[in-house]
């Protein structure tokens, strides 16, 4: 169920471009075809879900304070926290350059239609975003590491996916011309993003119920205590004022 949560929820309530609006550079710029959004986005969910893993090892084994115990007792007391952004980037320029290989080799055509986007997923927000927020909510296990790097990537690659949709459809559409190419797309992302934001309560909504039950249920036990007790205060006062007038 946790993993499930995770899932659904990086996805659609703390979606990257939507919630956050980490990665806006390469959403804007590789979203004028589905055909590019596509790969571009394919990418990142492979970067993502690798790079988050392996950060959060070196997180957990190497970057926190008494992480090093594992070398001897002697090293429980260092903290490399303060080269977190170093190590992190390292591992995500070294998953990128994999990538571009890759994608080099196996597809000429949209290596060449991403052009500088392709390795500038290096420098890319989201990317270093999905570690960073790994590290800050204190993620517990690899698995969930694992869960959370790829939801985050499937989120922004719906993000992208959708506008690059939207922006092929828009241009057969009449829109004013001072709104034309990046204006209404900003728009659009950020009638997006409030759609995207109905999606919380989705995940809040069961809580809020449920403690609203729990108060209706204990409310009228609180309200029996209270009356029981002053009653037997009026009880003790009557019987002192009986003795003290006998």
């Amino acid at each position: 169920m946790e993993h499930l949560e995770l899932f659904f929820k990086s996805i659609f309530v703390d979606n990257m471009v939507f919630a956050y609006f980490l990665g806006m550079c390469s959403y804007l710029a590789v979203s004028k075809k589905v055909s590019t959004a596509v790969g571009l986005g394919a990418a990142v969910i492979f970067v993502l879900t690798v790079t988050v893993p392996l950060n959060w090892l070196l997180d957990q084994y190497i970057l926190q304070r008494g992480a090093l115990v594992w070398l001897g007792p002697e090293y429980a007391d260092y903290d490399l926290s303060f080269l977190s952004f170093i190590l992190f980037i390292a591992t995500i320029a070294t998953m990128v350059q994999l990538v571009e290989i890759v994608v080099e080799k196996f597809s000429p055509s949209l290596y060449n239609s991403l052009g500088i986007f392709l390795p500038l997923i290096a420098v890319n927000c989201a990317i270093l975003g999905g570690s960073l927020f790994m590290q800050s909510r204190e993620i517990e296990t690899l698995g969930l590491a694992l869960n959370y790097g790829f939801s985050s990537g499937i989120g922004w690659f719906l993000a992208i996916l959708a506008i690059a949709a939207i922006r092929e459809k828009i241009r057969y559409s009449n829109v004013p011309a001072p709104l034309r190419g990046l204006g209404i797309t900003f728009i659009i992302t950020g009638l997006m993003a409030i759609g995207f934001m109905s999606f919380g309560g989705m995940l809040t909504g069961g809580d809020d119920a449920a403690e609203a039950t729990q108060v209706a249920v204990v409310a009228p036990v609180i309200e029996m205590s209270n009356t029981e007790s002053s009653e037997t205060v009026s009880q003790d006062t009557e019987a002192e004022v009986n003795e003290t007038i006998e």
